[in-house]
Parts: C-alpha cells; sequence; structure tokens
C-alpha cells in the first residue's frame, strides 16, 4: 500500500507539472499570436474593452427601477388624486427619467382634449423609446465593424503572404517567410469573431429588454391618464 501511494503520488506531480507547461506555453502561444495580429488584432481587443464597459454600463442602467423608479411613481399618482397636477408636473421635472419625462408631456395637455393628451404622451414614449435604442446601438455598430476589422485583416495577412511569394524568385520561399502575415490574416479573423459573437448576443438581449420596459412604462402611464378620458 506505501508503494502504490507512492507511485500515484509521483504520477500526480508529474501531471501537474505537464499540465502547468502546458498553460504556460498555451498562454505564451496565445499572447504572441495576439501580437503577431499587428495594429488591427489591437484595435479589434480596444473594441471588446469598449463593448464591455458599454454592456456593464447597460446592465446598470437600463433596468425598470432607474428608468421607472417606483418611489416616483407613487408620488406622481398620489398627486394625481390630490389633484395637485402643478406639482406633480414638479416633481417629475425634478426627477427626470423615462415615466417622468412622458408623464410631464401629458400633464402639460391637461385642459385640452384627450386625444391631445394621449398624442403627446405617444410623442414622448416614442421619444424616450429612440434614445434608448440609439443608446444600445453602439453595440450593434460594433459587433458589425468586429468582422469588417477582422475581414481586412485577413485580407491585408493574404496580400502580404503572396507578396512574399512572388518576390521569392526562382529559388521558392521558405514557408517561415510568410508564417507572420498568415498569422495576421488567421488572427484578426479570430478576435474579430470573437468580439462580434457575444456583443451581437448582448445587443439582442438590450434590445428587446428596451422594448418590453418601455411597453411596461407606457402601461403604467397610459393608466395613470384614463381618468381624464371619462372626464373629457
Amino acid at each position: 500500500t506505501p508503494t502504490l501511494f507512492g507511485l500515484l503520488a509521483t504520477a500526480t506531480t508529474m501531471f501537474a507539472q505537464e499540465a502547468e507547461a502546458a498553460a504556460d506555453n498555451g498562454e505564451a502561444g496565445f499572447l504572441d499570436a495576439i501580437q503577431k495580429s499587428g495594429t488591427i488584432g489591437y484595435l479589434i481587443i480596444l473594441m471588446s474593452v469598449v463593448a464591455m464597459a458599454l454592456i456593464i454600463e447597460h446592465f446598470m442602467t437600463l433596468k425598470r427601477e432607474k428608468l421607472a423608479p417606483p418611489e416616483v411613481i407613487d408620488e406622481i399618482e398620489e398627486l394625481f388624486q390630490e389633484g395637485n397636477y402643478q406639482e406633480a408636473l414638479e416633481a417629475c421635472e425634478a426627477s427626470p427619467c423615462f415615466f417622468s419625462n412622458v408623464t410631464a408631456a401629458g400633464i402639460r395637455k391637461l385642459g385640452h382634449p384627450f386625444a391631445a393628451i394621449e398624442k403627446s404622451i405617444e410623442e414622448m414614449e416614442d421619444e424616450e423609446s429612440i434614445k434608448l435604442q440609439q443608446k444600445i446601438g453602439w453595440l450593434s455598430l460594433i459587433a458589425g465593424i468586429g468582422p469588417m476589422m477582422g475581414l481586412f485583416g485577413t485580407v491585408t495577412g493574404m496580400v502580404g503572404a503572396f507578396a512574399t511569394i512572388g518576390s521569392a524568385g526562382a529559388g521558392g520561399v521558405n514557408p517561415a517567410d510568410f508564417a507572420a502575415d498568415i498569422s495576421l490574416a488567421l488572427m484578426t479573423t479570430v478576435l474579430g469573431l470573437t468580439v462580434a459573437i457575444p456583443t451581437t448576443a448582448f445587443y439582442a438581449y438590450f434590445r428587446n429588454k428596451v422594448t418590453m420596459t418601455a411597453l411596461e412604462i407606457g402601461a403604467v402611464v397610459e393608466d395613470m391618464f384614463e381618468r381624464f378620458r371619462a372626464a373629457d
């Protein structure tokens, strides 16, 4: 039994050392490949950093609690019940957000026919929704540019490789002479797709989230102003 444990311990140590060496080589190889991707590769990596920052920011700001704070909704609803519409307008202006901006647009039309109030609310809802769509639109732009940058790097690398082959002359060409160009071509493609695929997924997620949240907030505002339809 002691012998068996000794063999197992020795084997475990050997496997651990081999795994560590492979990991070090893999990491070094990956970093070396990124360096060989050149300026285009670094630009794609910079785009990925920007995309990550935007994704984090969107997760923090594109929430129902941020676009329509419950305390603001409760305050405006209470003021509506009391008939203090001027105070409600001032409260909306003091706490600008999707909900308060739309509500303020409706309050400013009080005294007009309900059709005018409803139209003002719908127009402000569309305006606020467009602002949010433009905000998340940067992710769509990065998702579209990423593969194009990768393709540009691919074409650049292939042009360099064929230029090296063409200038070799009758003596032939050593594959090592154009290995850097091929590495540039392949690595930029990989980087471009690596940025584009998750960014596209996050853009679709935020687009759907914005649409659903806008519909929910619109329903809350419309329900709040429904009392003026009967009074019209």
